[in-house]
């Protein structure tokens, strides 16, 4: 590989205007017009031919010729949060913000598309992926990722790379696992119907409240109960609602959560599972509706492009530099194009926490260590240049 470091840190200042670009002006899910505008508009500067609205708001490009193809991905989308910060580059839109780190994904996909177009690979073309919409979902329950499959993004890819920085994770530092690494979710919502009485007069309803406390009773069992204890898995409620008054008996509850697991089949018997709990309100008299959306699968990373990507954050970042990482029990729509490529792929986190004043992520200070930048460059091109010269191999 060329001396990548050393050319990253060369372009840190840029990396950071377009950093601090993308987090002045935030764009929500598939919303992200103005972001994508300017992101072809620096890949054509490069001499590179950049493809818009790939899955509604995406961007696309390559650099190099033949084959293999290996893929680079960064997502786009900001939250709707208010920035409590009042750094110069914060947010200035309203209710909008970079709080996840999807500006520092783009300023360093940018960064490895200038290095790679400086000095293309000698063999097969990296795909640029800059994804709408990883945080949420269009109304037909698709992310920005499976939008992008479906417009083609993926043909003939054999691996995809990603990072997410961290802003636990000191600078200099990159963890990830082998095999399972971030839970599938699948969100459901339901609804336990009852008949709607006088308080005092409960017999003459049916009590959709008595009824939701059993379904949620069982619910909460279903991973102690239902699925293996060496399966880890998660059943989370976030709404209960249900009522108007003291003296009302209503007719509804609405009960809604998510659904979190590690494999395939264990997510499959969770959604098994909750339908179980909710017919219950049938057994005691009333009865529900119920919605399971299918999300993000689990992410599962391969682990031959998890050596690979080893030995790149080594030779960038120390003998000390990479980690292992425990299992993540949240969920990323990279687990979609992982899928999609015919090799797998592996995904990462970058350490990119600010000394003393760690930032959490989805909050409304949320902030990071732009040294991280060069280093996310850097490894993201090595992965790029270590792949296509050992896709034989691999």
């Amino acid at each position: 590989m060329p001396n990548l470091l050393s050319r990253a840190q060369a372009i840190e200042e840029q990396l950071r205007l377009w950093r601090r670009h993308f987090h002045r002006y935030p764009e929500l899910a598939f919303q992200e017009k103005k972001t994508a505008y300017y992101i072809a508009q620096a890949l054509r500067e490069m001499g590179l031919t950049a493809q818009e609205g790939v899955g509604f708001t995406g961007v696309v490009a390559e650099i190099g010729q033949g084959e293999p193809i290996v893929a680079l991905r960064a997502d786009m989308d900001a939250l709707p949060m208010q920035e409590a910060n009042e750094e110069p580059y914060a947010s200035q839109v309203p209710a909008v913000m970079h709080a996840c780190g999807h500006d520092a994904h783009m300023a360093m996909l940018l960064g490895a598309a200038a290095l790679l177009s400086q000095q293309p690979p000698a063999q097969g073309r990296v795909r640029l992926l800059f994804q709408p919409s990883e945080e949420r979902v269009d109304e037909e329950g698709k992310s920005g990722a499976m939008r992008m499959v479906e417009d083609g993004a993926m043909e003939g890819v054999q691996a995809v790379f990603g990072l997410h920085v961290d802003a636990d994770l000191p600078v200099g530092k990159l963890r990830t696992r082998s095999g399972p690494f971030m839970a599938a979710v699948d969100p459901f919502f339901g609804a336990v119907h009852g008949v709607s009485t006088h308080a005092a007069r409960p017999h003459q309803g049916i009590d959709p409240i008595a009824i939701a406390s059993q379904v949620l009773n069982t619910l909460y069992a279903i991973p102690s109960r239902r699925i293996s204890p060496i399966e880890p898995c998660i059943v989370s409620v976030g709404l209960v609602r249900g009522g108007s008054a003291t003296n009302i008996i209503p007719n509804q509850v609405d009960i809604q959560g998510t659904l979190r697991s590690f494999s395939d089949e264990v997510r499959q018997r969770l959604r098994d599972e909750v339908r179980r709990a909710f017919s219950l309100a049938e057994t005691l008299g009333g009865h529900y509706d119920l919605d399971i959306k299918e999300a993000y699968p689990v992410l599962i990373n391969d682990p031959a492009m998890v050596d690979l990507l080893y030995e790149v954050g080594r030779q960038i970042l120390g003998p000390n530099g990479v980690t292992g990482a425990e299992l993540e029990t949240g969920a990323e729509d990279f687990s979609i194009l992982i899928r999609n490529a015919e090799k797998g792929g592996a995904f990462a986190w970058l350490g990119a926490a600010i000394e003393g004043d760690p930032r959490a992520h989805h909050h409304q200070r949320f902030d990071i260590d732009e040294h991280c930048l060069p280093l996310g460059v850097a490894v993201l091109a090595g992965s790029a240049y270590r792949y296509l010269v050992e896709s034989d191999r691999l």
